[in-house]
Formats: C-alpha cells, structure tokens, sequence
C-alpha cells in the first residue's frame, strides 16, 4: 500500500461524502444497499483508525491488494502492517465518489462485485474493485483492491516510469 493518508481531512467533509455514497440510488436492491453500507463502513473504520471495525468487515480468508505490485495481503498479514498506523491513529482517508454494485446471478444472491472511484487528499483519484460474500453475519469483504486510474494519455510515460523503476530494482 503507499503511504498512510491523512485523517486530518474536514469530518464534515467525509460525513458528508458518507451520507450521500450511503443512500441508495432508487433502483438499488436490498443487497445493493447493504453492499453499499458495508463499504461506506470499512472507509469510515480506516478514516476514523478503527481497527476492530476495519479487519471484522473482511471475511477470515480475505484479501487485501495494495497499489504496489507485490502487495497482496491476506486477512492476518494485512493485519499486522496496519495495526501500526491504526494504533497510532494514522488511518487512511478514502471518500467514494461512485460507486457500483452488482449481485452475481447465483441461486443463494450471496456473492456481490463492486467498482468504486475514490477521491484521496494524499493521492487524489483511485479505484477500488473486489467481492463480497453474504454469510450469517452479513456482508463481507473477501477481496479488496485499490489502483490508482492513469488517464489513458497519461498512460506511455506512465508505464515507461513503472518499467524503468522496476528495471533498477533488479
């Protein structure tokens, strides 16, 4: 993951951002919504540095997939890098701005797929994308991944810097 964001970001501001990601368009389902709900809580947890809060809203065998290419994070590893930053209340501060849901066409409705765009004051738009799965307890996260979008024009010199970087790190 890159560097922590700040939580120093307007509360206003996010609850704001929180009230209106969390109300459902008029056309969401029951399930989208709480999809929804569950996302909107897993960036309240990490802006408010809620630790508990944050990891009880993965499933056991979650994973967590950072900006950097080698990050890929199960549930406990993911644990122990952040338990740091939370413990020093240095969360990360990510506000939806879209988001979409889809509930797979499974016979138990159980498993549901999301696209998000987020706005960063550290690193300005990223992407969130992963699945969650429908238990006893609700709805989990079993997969989370973050990137950062490249306008396409942007997209040549980008790669170019990526493949440079990743030549001098061999």
């Amino acid at each position: 993951m890159a560097a922590w964001g700040s939580t120093s970001m307007s509360r206003a501001a996010l609850a704001l951002a929180a009230a209106l990601t969390a109300t459902p368009a008029l056309a969401a389902s029951p399930d989208e919504a709480a999809v929804g709900k569950t996302l909107d809580a897993f960036h309240a947890a990490a802006a408010h540095s809620d630790f508990k809060g944050y990891f009880d809203l993965f499933t056991p065998d979650g994973v967590f997939i950072g900006t950097d290419a080698h990050e890929r994070w199960t549930v406990p590893a993911f644990r122990a890098y952040a338990k740091p930053a939370f413990d020093a209340k240095k969360g990360w501060v990510y506000v939806p701005r879209s988001r979409h849901v889809t509930i797979a066409a499974t016979p138990c409705r159980c498993v549901a797929y999301f696209d998000e765009l987020l706005g960063s004051k550290a690193y300005g738009t990223s992407r969130g994308t992963g699945v969650l799965i429908k238990g006893a307890r609700g709805w989990k996260i079993a997969q989370y991944a973050l990137t950062f979008p490249i306008p396409n024009d942007l997209a040549r010199d980008m790669t170019d810097r990526i493949k440079a970087y990743e030549a001098k790190a061999k």
